[in-house]
């Protein structure tokens, strides 16, 4: 050990870094999504591979060497999808890969209240995500994918009765549409008014199974209810929707600061 320390390079270091960076990188892409438990799958593969040249199954470890012999193609073709958003979000962000935050966060905010705001008015029923820490790619897979920016018009036309994506909700992830018509979790043991609808129970539920926030506008009520950390607000108001908004999500809260 000494001596790998005593002949470690500056280039070493730097290497070491930028690998570790991009295994980082490629967890939190997967995480909450299928790939994760396509990547035991593969763990368990080479598990059976090591065990098979221990045992002398030679049938299996042939079967086994095969496969494994075209791993890389094989890694393509499963994780494809994962593969090109990957590409798709370093192609926006070079640098870090993810979301510029700032401003832009606070602009995002501003569309997703005005287009509340409006749906309330209307009276339609509608569930916006925004996701935080927690990934939700696996519920993003069971929508339609969008990958649009967050814009009034695009939100309200996405949840009008006529739109096939209304009876879903939208989720925002870095800061654009991810997917609409996503199917959220019902914990139906959730002690809640029984005035409240599915719309309610589904954005709390999520709420407590992740650290999402989840805006649930009531076309019933005609009002605005906003969950996050297994709580819910109620009758929000257009700039305590905004305020709320800001404080919750991080790189909105830096502006706060800021402004």
């Amino acid at each position: 050990m000494l001596e790998i320390l005593q002949n470690l390079r500056l280039w070493d270091i730097i290497d070491i870094l930028i690998v570790a960076f991009v295994i980082y990188r490629i967890i939190l892409l997967i995480k909450g999504t299928r790939a994760v438990q396509m990547l035991i799958g593969l763990v368990v593969v080479i598990g059976l591979y090591g065990i098979s040249y221990r045992m002398g199954l030679f049938t299996l470890h042939w079967i086994l060497n095969n496969f494994l012999a075209s791993i890389i193609l094989v890694v393509v073709v499963i994780f494809q999808e994962d593969i090109r958003r990957a590409l798709s979000r370093v192609g926006r962000n070079p640098f870090i890969g993810g979301s510029v935050g700032g401003l832009h966060e606070v602009e995002m905010v501003e569309e997703v209240v005005r287009a509340s705001t409006e749906l309330v008015e209307r009276k339609v029923g509608a569930l916006i995500v925004f996701e935080r820490k927690t990934g939700l790619n696996n519920y993003i897979e069971k929508g339609v994918r969008i990958d649009a920016v967050v814009q009034q018009e695009t939100l309200v036309s996405t949840f009008l009765p006529e739109s096939p994506l209304h009876d879903g909700a939208v989720i925002i992830q870095e800061e654009r549409i991810a997917a609409a018509g996503c199917i959220l979790p019902l914990d139906a043991s959730i002690e809640i008014s029984g005035t409240f609808g599915t719309r309610h129970r589904c954005g709390l539920t999520l709420s407590k199974e992740t650290d999402a926030v989840v805006i649930i506008i009531s076309e019933e009520r005609g009002t605005i209810a906003l969950a996050f950390d297994g709580t819910m607000r109620l009758n929000l108001s257009e700039q305590v929707l905004r305020d709320t908004l800001l404080k919750l999500l991080p790189s909105g809260k830096w502006m706060l600061k800021r402004v």
